[in-house]
């Protein structure tokens, strides 16, 4: 395509030439993409109400509770301590997401991303319902502000407001968690203004993006749109138009023989496309691959008899050289780098501990001799519980070892989803201690467990 004229690829389509908003008015797509889109996204709904009521040991089962620093990933209790793991699986994510792109192009945008499954399969069936199709919504808009448009208009903002009042309370139920919501709620509603005014945030900004700036999120705000352009290749899936079969392109007349190619410059591929572009200039910044010109290239392949697939999923040497998809060095690359990160993230997940306990010599303080011939240093721990019970927690040395540890004040024990901390001496007989700076191990157990073993730094007279 390489000889085509590309000047498209210097605008958006959503920008007329004077700089101006160009409204878009994609028309209503069918067929069996779009039904199994839809499909999709009532699955993808139904888990995105139902995740914030699911509860695991009296606790949510997904929790981003940033003010408390807690989280809580299939009820599993994460805590700022364990952010190095969040950083590796952030990492993973964003491999895993390039691997995926270089190998299918940007069907996370068509199929699961939230700002397309709300957008088109939320927003814009409430404006086709109130509104009517792409024509009538055209009509309406350049048409004179009478009792109908106030009606249809007004009603369809309300609506609009109203759904982006529950996805904000959805929304916000993942950072506080839905009972404390529910909780809000029978308080009354101007009773927690400090939740009232994030709500009315969020639902301000879900509303503005939804029945305003709209595909203008995919094109100008989300990053992943932006770097496709790097990691696309000749041998990506994307969403194509089969340029060797359908040109030379040609209006199509009924008992003609046909001459040209597929394409019978019906402009449906166009007129369906929520971001308005022509998927026949090839693969584009713009186009999110929600396969909405597929179903309308196959209706109109449909009716004139033609084979469908005029515009499908494809890579550019599937459509060029009628290659297959095949492993490249380049997703081989990916592919071991997104293994080792999952390798190095399921160790962490996995050796992660319950409770973490970090021991520490008292500030300023030396050794202590003892009359009893022992030497004794003083020492802090801090522990976190990360479980969902209180730990009582016991300090021993190991087997073998000359000394004792005596607790100053009460036992130590640390509440749940908590912090806790103690103070303990350390008592060794002088004469197993044969440096000025020696080691030693501290067991620490809750029960009979043995949580962790601990090293420090014991000093005694340098004798």
């Amino acid at each position: 395509m390489s000889e085509k004229n590309e000047e498209f690829r210097d605008s958006i389509g959503t920008i007329k030439k004077d700089g101006k908003r160009n409204w878009l008015f994609p028309k209503r797509p069918k067929g069996w993409y779009y039904n199994a889109r839809t499909v999709v996204s009532i699955f993808y709904i139904i888990i995105f109400l139902v995740l914030p009521w699911l509860k695991y040991d009296g606790e949510p089962l997904f929790l981003f509770d940033v003010i408390d620093r807690r989280f809580i990933l299939f009820g599993k209790i994460f805590w700022p301590q364990d952010f190095f793991i969040f950083m590796v699986g952030m990492l993973t994510f964003i491999v895993f997401i390039v691997v995926f792109t270089v190998a299918f192009g940007r069907l996370f945008c068509g199929w699961v991303c939230p700002q397309t499954i709300f957008m088109e399969m939320i927003f814009r069936k409430i404006e086709y319902w109130i509104e009517g199709d792409a024509d009538h919504q055209r009509k309406l808009t350049n048409g004179p502000w009478n009792g109908e448009k106030i009606l249809r208009r007004g009603g369809k903002h309300i609506v609009f407001f109203l759904v982006s009042f529950i996805i904000a309370n959805y929304f916000l139920s993942y950072f506080i968690s839905m009972d404390r919501l529910v909780s809000y709620m029978k308080d009354g509603i101007f009773a927690h203004w400090d939740v009232l005014l994030p709500l009315l945030v969020f639902t301000t900004v879900f509303f503005f993006v939804y029945s305003w700036f709209r595909e203008q999120v995919c094109l100008i705000v989300c990053p992943y749109g932006r770097l496709q352009g790097v990691m696309l290749d000749k041998d990506s899936v994307v969403v194509a138009y089969d340029y060797v079969r359908g040109e030379e392109r040609k209006r199509f007349r009924k008992n003609e023989e046909r001459t040209a190619g597929d394409c019978v410059d019906c402009m449906e591929c166009v007129k369906v496309c929520p971001t308005g572009i022509d998927i026949r200039n090839g693969t584009q910044l713009e186009c999110i691959n929600c396969t909405a010109c597929m179903d309308a290239c196959d209706a109109i392949m449909d009716k004139f008899e033609f084979d469908k697939g005029l515009i499908r999923y494809a890579s550019e040497n599937n459509i060029a050289k009628k290659e297959k998809l095949h492993f490249t060095r380049r997703m081989a690359a990916y592919t071991i780098v997104l293994a080792l990160l999952v390798s190095v993230l399921t160790t962490l997940l996995v050796t992660r501990k319950d409770v973490s306990a970090t021991i520490m010599r008292a500030r300023g303080m030396m050794y202590q001799e003892q009359p009893d011939g022992r030497v004794s240093n003083l020492y802090n721990i801090k522990l976190v519980n990360k479980t969902r019970q209180q730990i009582p927690i016991a300090l021993r040395l190991p087997e073998g070892f000359h000394g004792e540890i005596k607790i100053v004040g009460k036992d130590i024990k640390v509440e749940k989803e908590s912090v806790g901390d103690g103070m303990f001496f350390i008592y060794v007989d002088k004469g197993y201690l044969h440096e000025r700076k020696n080691t030693v191990a501290v067991d620490v157990y809750s029960g009979d467990k043995k949580i962790s073993t601990l090293s420090t730094t014991f000093f005694a007279p340098n004798e």
